[in-house]
C-alpha cells in the first residue's frame, strides 16, 4: 500500500530549489518566506548554507535579507560563516550602505576569537565611514568586540573618543551605549562633548535618549555640587514663629548670618543648567522610557522647588499598558516618600481601578498610603473600605496592612481604624481575619493598656482562626500583656496544651513562650501545665521546638545545675518592647537610580554603576570648553594661507585678504574657491575700480573684443615655443598675464583650482617674479581658461589646460597659426565642472600615448582566426561600473567565419558581463573592432568565457592589469589633500625607489604612470611631487597616487586607497613602469 503516499521530501527542500535558482526572483521570494519563518519563531538555521551562498547576490533587496538572516544565525553556526568572511569583508566595502553596516553586523556576531583583527579593523573603517547609519553599526559592534575579547579595550576606546566626536544624532546614542559597556569610568572622553551631548538630545533617536541622559545623570552627580545643599538652613529659615519678640527675631537673624557666613550660596552651574533645560521638553516624549528617563534626571540632580514638574508626565504614563505602569508605580512610589508634595494634587490618579491586575493595584496602594496626611485621610480611608469588599484576597491583605501603616503615621485616625479592624474579625473570610490580627497586634503595641478588652477579644479566636501566622500573633499578645487578662491567658494556654502536636511550628514556638510568661506571672495556675507543654516539645520532630523547649526549662525552672540566669527570667521574657514602626518597603530603595533594573528588583543587578554621590567641593567647569575659537584660527588660517593669500594681482590684497576670512568658520572648497574673487574685491578699492572699467569695455560692443581676441591669439602662438622651452615657469608665466590682462578680464577670472594651486606654494617668490618676467612669458592654458563666459563662473571647480598640458604626447602635433587652442576644445571645455556625474574621462583618452595591446586567441590556437584586445580607458556607453575593452577579431582563412559571439561567461561571484553583438559574417582576410564590457568587481580576477564560431567553440579569458580598473578623477590640491587626509594608516602604502636616468624628466614620470594605470593628474605647487588621482570603476573608492622626487634620483610612492589590495598590487606596477 505505499503507493498511496507520496515520496517523503526533505525538509524546506523547495527552499533550497528557490535559493538555488538563477533568478532573483524566487531568491527574494524564498528569502521573505524564511524571514518570515524566524519571525513566527520557527527554526529555519538547517538553510545556512544554502541562504550563505547567496550573501555575494547582485540584487540589492535579495543581500538585505540575507544580512538578516545571518545576523540572526550567524553565531550558531560559526564554521559556516566563518567560510564566507571574505564576502562579508567584500560588504564592508559595498556602495550601498545598508550592505555595508549589514556586513559588519553579521560580522560581529560571528563569536570567534580568531577574526578578532578582523573585527576591529572593521570596526575603525567604519567608524570612519560617510554614512551616519554604518558609524552607527560600529558602535554597536563595539560592545559585542569587547565582550569577545576585554584586550582591545584601549583600541576600542580610541574608537569611542572619535565617535564621540561624531556631530550627526544618528551615532549619538549608540556610541554612549558602548562607552557605558566598554569603559564608563573614562568620564574625561565626555568633557569635550558635554555640552553637544545636551543641545543634540532633542533630536536622537528615543532609545539613544535614555542611554545618553542616564550617562549624563551620573556625569552630573560628579561634575556639580548639590543644588539642594543649604535646603536645611533654607528651612529653618522659613519656619520662623509668627509671633515672636523683637529679642529673638534679633537673635535669630544673628544665628542665620553665622551660619550663611559659614556656607557659600549655591549658585548652579550653567552646564548643569543647560542639561536641566534641555531635558524638560522631552517630558513629553511619546515614548514612556524616555519621561522616566528625564523624570528620575529631575529627582536626582534638580532643586527641590523644580522636582514637581515630572509629576504631571509621570501621572499620564498611568493610562499607558500595564507593565509599563508597573515600572512608573515602582519609581512613583520611592518618589512619593520623600516629595510626597509632588504628587498630592494627583490623588485620585492613584484610585485603584476594578480592572487593573492585582501587582498594580498593590503599588497604588503603596502610593496611596504613603499620600496620605491628616487632610486626606478620612478620603483615602473610605477608599480603603470599598477595597475591602474585593474579590482579590491578596489585594484585600495589602490594604489591611495600609490600614494599618495610616494607623501608624497618623495619630489622630489611629483609634479609628483600630475599630475598623476589631470588626474585621467578625469577616467570614479567614484571611482577612487573620491579616487584621496580624496588623491589630502591631497597633496595640503602641497602647496596650487601653485596648485590655480587644485583647480578650482576640483570645476568643482561637478556637476558629487556623491561619498559623493569625494564631501565632494572638497568642503571643496574651503571652505579652497577660497581666491585663489573667483569667483568660491560663485557659488559652490549656486549650492550646491540648491541640500542641497538631500546630505548625511557629504556633508551638509562641504556645512555649506564653507558658514560660504565665510561669513567671501566674505559675500557681500554670505550673502543671508549662511542664507538660515542655515535656511535649522535649520530644517534638523539629530540633528548633527542642532547643527552645531545653533552653526555657533551664532559664525559668530552678534546679541545682542553672546558673545566676534563672534569677533575671522576668526581666528577659517581660521586658518592654519596641512598639514596631510599619515602614514603607520603598524606603531605601531610592539609593538605586531610579528606573532602573536594580531598583525594580531592589538588588543590584550585573551591570549596574552606582549613583555617585555629590561633590564636596565643584571640579574644573573649564574642563568642558571647546576651545573653537583657537582651533578655527590655527586650521582655518593655514587653509586660508593656501586658498586667498595668494593676491590676484597685489601684494596689498593678499595681505587682507586672510585677515578678513581666518576668524570665520572652514566652508567647504567649492564655497571658498567661488567666493574668493569677491572676498578679494571687497578689500581694495582699486580692485572695484578695475571691474567698473572691465564692464564698461564689455558694454562697447563686439568688435572691440574680437579684435583684443586676436591679438592674444597671435601672442600666445609666440608665447607657446618659449613655453615648450623653459617648462619650469608656469607659475610666474600665468601670474604675469593675469597682471597683464586682469582689467579686461576681471568678469571671466574664475580662477581654477590648477592655477590656483601654483600659486600656492609659491607665494612670495611668485609675487617678486611677476614684477620681473617680461610681458612675452606668458602661458597660454590660463587665457583660454579666462576665455570662459560668464554662464561658467557658478561653478568653482573647473578644468584648466594647465591640468591637460601634463598629458599631451611627446611628439607636438602640428596646429593651426591661427591658435593653439582649437576653438572646439574650447568649448568643450566651457563650464566643465569637476563633478562624478561629468568627469568625462573620454576628453583624455587619445592623450594617454600608444594603447598596449594584448593577445586573446593566437592564430594558431584559433584555426586562422586572431583575437586581439586592449582597454579602450573610454567609459563603457551601456553600464559605467564595467570596464571598457575593444576587441579586434582577424580572419586568417581561406573561408568565411559565421556567427562571432561571446557564450558560457564562467565568472567569479559579483562580476558581470557585456557581450558585443553577434558579428554575422566575416570575410576572409577582414578585421572586425567590437567593444564589450566587464564589471570586474574591483578584482584582478580573470573573466573567462567562450568564444564562438558557428562551428567551433575557443576558450578564453581576459585579466586585467590593477591600472585598468580606475577611472581617471580632477581635482584641486586642497581637495586631494582633504581626501588624502582621510586616507592614513592601514589604507596607505609607501614605498622608496629609484628612477633610472631616462625616467627623471617630469614629461617621463608623468608618461610612465599614466601608462601603468589609468589616473588624472592633480595640480600642484611644488616642482619635485606628482599627484594623480582615480577612482575605483565598480566601486567608485578613490585611488590617491603621490611621487615625490628627490636628489639622485630616489623618489617616495605613496598610494592611499581604502582598497588595500588594489594598492598594494597597483603600487607594483607603478615601480615596475618607472624602472623601465
Amino acid at each position: 500500500m505505499g503507493f498511496f503516499f507520496p515520496p517523503v521530501r526533505c525538509r524546506h527542500d523547495d527552499l533550497k530549489e528557490m535559493l538555488d535558482s538563477n533568478k532573483d526572483s524566487l531568491k527574494l521570494e524564498a528569502m521573505k518566506r524564511i524571514v518570515a519563518m524566524i519571525a513566527r519563531g520557527k527554526n529555519a538555521s538547517d538553510l545556512f548554507p544554502a541562504v550563505v551562498k547567496n550573501v555575494a547576490c547582485k540584487n540589492i533587496e535579495v543581500k538585505k535579507l540575507v544580512y538578516v538572516y545571518l545576523v540572526r544565525y550567524a553565531e550558531e553556526q560559526q564554521d559556516l560563516a566563518l567560510l564566507s568572511i571574505s564576502t562579508f569583508q567584500r560588504g564592508l566595502k559595498d556602495p550601498n550602505q545598508l550592505i555595508r553596516a549589514s556586513a559588519l553586523r553579521v560580522l560581529s556576531s560571528i563569536r570567534v576569537p580568531i577574526i578578532v583583527p578582523i573585527m576591529m579593523l572593521a570596526i575603525k573603517e567604519a567608524a570612519s565611514d560617510m554614512s551616519p547609519y554604518v558609524r552607527k553599526t560600529a558602535a554597536h559592534a563595539i560592545p559585542k568586540l569587547y565582550s569577545l575579547d576585554s584586550d582591545q579595550k584601549d583600541q576600542l576606546i580610541e574608537v569611542i573618543e572619535k565617535l564621540l566626536a561624531d556631530k550627526t544624532t544618528l551615532v549619538a546614542g549608540s556610541v554612549v551605549m558602548a562607552f557605558e559597556e566598554v569603559c564608563p569610568e573614562r568620564i574625561d572622553l565626555i568633557h569635550k562633548n558635554y555640552r553637544k551631548l545636551c543641545n543634540l538630545l532633542i533630536d536622537v533617536e528615543e532609545w539613544g535618549q535614555v542611554v545618553i541622559i542616564n550617562m549624563l545623570t551620573r556625569y552630573a552627580r560628579t561634575q556639580f555640587l548639590s543644588p539642594n545643599q543649604n535646603e536645611s538652613l533654607l528651612e529653618e529659615s522659613a519656619e520662623k514663629a509668627f509671633y515672636g519678640s523683637e529679642e529673638e527675631d534679633a537673635k535669630d537673624a544673628k544665628v542665620e548670618a553665622a551660619s550663611l557666613a559659614k556656607r557659600k550660596p549655591y549658585v548652579m552651574d550653567p552646564d548643569h543648567r543647560l542639561l536641566l533645560r534641555n531635558t524638560k521638553p522631552l517630558l513629553q516624549s511619546r515614548n514612556a522610557a524616555v519621561v522616566m528617563a528625564v523624570a528620575q534626571l529631575y529627582f536626582h540632580l534638580a532643586p527641590k522647588a523644580e522636582v514637581g514638574v515630572i509629576a504631571k508626565a509621570l501621572v499620564r504614563l498611568l493610562r499607558s499598558h500595564s507593565e509599563v505602569q508597573y515600572v512608573v508605580l515602582q519609581n512613583v512610589a520611592t518618589m512619593s516618600i520623600k516629595r510626597r508634595g509632588m504628587f498630592e494634587p494627583y490623588l485620585k490618579s492613584f484610585y485603584i481601578r476594578s480592572t487593573d491586575p492585582t501587582q498594580i493595584k498593590i503599588l497604588k496602594l503603596e502610593v496611596l498610603t504613603n499620600l496620605a496626611n491628616e487632610t486626606n485621610i478620612s478620603t483615602i480611608l473610605r477608599e480603603f473600605q470599598t477595597y475591602i469588599r474585593s474579590m482579590d484576597k491578596d489585594f484585600v491583605a495589602a490594604t489591611i496592612q495600609a490600614i494599618g501603616r495610616c494607623a501608624t503615621n497618623i495619630g489622630k485616625v489611629r483609634d479609628t481604624c483600630l475599630n475598623g479592624l476589631v470588626q474585621l474579625l467578625s469577616n467570614r473570610d479567614e484571611l482577612v481575619v487573620a491579616e487584621s490580627v496580624v496588623v491589630i497586634k502591631k497597633l496595640l503595641q503602641m497602647q496596650p493598656a487601653q485596648h485590655s478588652e480587644i485583647i480578650k477579644h482576640m483570645a476568643k479566636l482561637t478556637d476558629n482562626i487556623q491561619v498559623p501566622m493569625a494564631r501565632a500573633s494572638i497568642l503571643w499578645l496574651i503571652g505579652e500583656y497577660c497581666e491585663h487578662v489573667p483569667k483568660i491567658a491560663p485557659d488559652v494556654l490549656r486549650k492550646m496544651a491540648k491541640s500542641f502536636t497538631n500546630e505548625e511550628d511557629i504556633v508551638k514556638l509562641q504556645v512555649i513562650n506564653l507558658a514560660a510568661k504565665l510561669y513567671l506571672t501566674n505559675s500557681k495556675q500554670s505550673k502543671l501545665l508549662t511542664q507538660y507543654v515542655l515535656n511535649l516539645a522535649k520530644y517534638d520532630q523539629n530540633y528548633d521546638i527542642r532547643d527552645r523547649a531545653r533552653f526555657i526549662r533551664q532559664l525559668i525552672v530552678p534546679t541545682e545545675k542553672s546558673g545566676a540566669l534563672n534569677k533575671y527570667a522576668k526581666k528577659l521574657f517581660l521586658a518592654q518592647k519596641p512598639a514596631p514602626i510599619l515602614e514603607s518597603s520603598f524606603k531605601d530603595r531610592d539609593h538605586f537610580q531610579l528606573g532602573s533594573l536594580s531598583h525594580l528588583l531592589n538588588a543590584k543587578a550585573v551591570g549596574y554603576q552606582e549613583l555617585p554621590d555629590w561633590p564636596d567641593e565643584a571640579p574644573d567647569p573649564s574642563v568642558r570648553n571647546v576651545e573653537v575659537p583657537e582651533w578655527t584660527k590655527c586650521t582655518s588660517r593655514e587653509k586660508r594661507k593656501e586658498k586667498v593669500e595668494k593676491p590676484f594681482y597685489s601684494d596689498s590684497e593678499g595681505e587682507s585678504g586672510p585677515t578678513e576670512s581666518a576668524d570665520s568658520e572652514p566652508e567647504s572648497v567649492s564655497e571658498e574657491s567661488s567666493s574668493s574673487s569677491s572676498s578679494g574685491s571687497s578689500s581694495s578699492g582699486s580692485e572695484e575700480e578695475e571691474e567698473e572699467e572691465e564692464e564698461e569695455e564689455e558694454g562697447s560692443g563686439e568688435q572691440s573684443e574680437k579684435e583684443e581676441e586676436e591679438e592674444k591669439r597671435t601672442k600666445r602662438k609666440e608665447k607657446e615655443s618659449s613655453r615648450q622651452a623653459a617648462p619650469g615657469s608656469v607659475g610666474s608665466e600665468e601670474e604675469k598675464e593675469e597682471e597683464e590682462d586682469g582689467t579686461k578680464e576681471a568678469k571671466k577670472k574664475k580662477v581654477s583650482q590648477g592655477r590656483k594651486s601654483c600659486a600656492e606654494t609659491s607665494s612670495e617668490e611668485a609675487s617678486a617674479s611677476e614684477s620681473s618676467s617680461s610681458g612675452s612669458d606668458s602661458g597660454s592654458k590660463v587665457e583660454a581658461k579666462r576665455r570662459k563666459p560668464p554662464t561658467s563662473r557658478a561653478g568653482p571647480k573647473e578644468i584648466s589646460l594647465l591640468d591637460l598640458d601634463d598629458f599631451t604626447p611627446p611628439p607636438p602635433q602640428p596646429v593651426p597659426s591661427s591658435s593653439i587652442v582649437s576653438t572646439s576644445l574650447v568649448t568643450d571645455l566651457e563650464g566643465l565642472m569637476l563633478t562624478d556625474t561629468s568627469l568625462a574621462p573620454a576628453l583624455l583618452s587619445p592623450a594617454f600615448g600608444a594603447v598596449r595591446t594584448y593577445e586573446l586567441l593566437h592564430r594558431m590556437a584559433g584555426e586562422g582566426l586572431s583575437v586581439e584586445y586592449c582597454f579602450s580607458r573610454r567609459p563603457f556607453p551601456g553600464d559605467p561600473h564595467m570596464v571598457a575593452i575593444q576587441i579586434q577579431i582577424s580572419n586568417n582563412t581561406d573561408a568565411e567565419v559565421k556567427s562571432l559571439r561571446v557564450s558560457e561567461p564562467k565568472l567569479l561571484s559579483g562580476m558581470r558581463i557585456q557581450e558585443f553583438p553577434e558579428i554575422e559574417r566575416l570575410v576572409p582576410g577582414d578585421t572586425a573592432s567590437v567593444v564589450m564590457g566587464i564589471d570586474f568587481c574591483d578584482s584582478t580576477q580573470a573573466a573567462n568565457f567562450q568564444l564562438c564560431t558557428h562551428t567551433r567553440h575557443f576558450y578564453v579569458s581576459i585579466q586585467p592589469p590593477v591600472g585598468e580598473l580606475m577611472a581617471p578623477v580632477f581635482m584641486s590640491e586642497n581637495e586631494f589633500k582633504k581626501e588624502q587626509g582621510k586616507l592614513t594608516g592601514m589604507s596607505e602604502i609607501t614605498e622608496k625607489l629609484t628612477l633610472p636616468e631616462k625616467c627623471r624628466s617630469d614629461h617621463a614620470i608623468v608618461q610612465q604612470m599614466t601608462s601603468a594605470a589609468n589616473v588624472g593628474r592633480v595640480p600642484c605647487g611644488a616642482d619635485n611631487e606628482y599627484r594623480f588621482a582615480a577612482k575605483t570603476v565598480t566601486s567608485g573608492s578613490l585611488v590617491l597616487i603621490t611621487l615625490e622626487r628627490r636628489e639622485g634620483g630616489v623618489a617616495q610612492l605613496t598610494v592611499n586607497s581604502e582598497k588595500m589590495v588594489i594598492g598594494t598590487m597597483l603600487v607594483k606596477d607603478i615601480i615596475q613602469a618607472l624602472a623601465q
